[in-house]
């Protein structure tokens, strides 16, 4: 399955309703509110990377409220084991 990150800038007055809006969107799996640069991070999750594309731009992007954004594509997924060591999740 591919996975993109997607890091928002919105306009700070509608933060909590562009959230909200965001997760309506089938493939959006999580929303986030963050620190730093960005107001929110969004994880998209498909079956192919051209899937993510068309979210991206037909869905995501026209979404009320989004000023700016920077797309991140997850190579490979890591889980803690119980013993603290790092594996790759299929």
């Amino acid at each position: 399955m591919a996975t993109a990150i997607i890091l928002l800038k919105v306009d700070h007055k509608k933060v909590t309703g562009t959230a909200e809006k965001l997760l309506d969107i089938p493939a959006v799996s999580d929303v986030y509110s963050i620190s730093g640069r960005y107001d929110l991070l969004a994880i998209i999750q498909c079956d192919s990377v051209d899937m993510i594309e068309s979210v991206i731009t037909d869905h995501l992007l026209k979404t009320d409220g989004i000023v700016d954004s920077e797309t991140m594509f997850a190579f490979r997924s890591y889980d803690k084991r119980e013993d603290g060591r790092a594996i790759e999740v299929d």
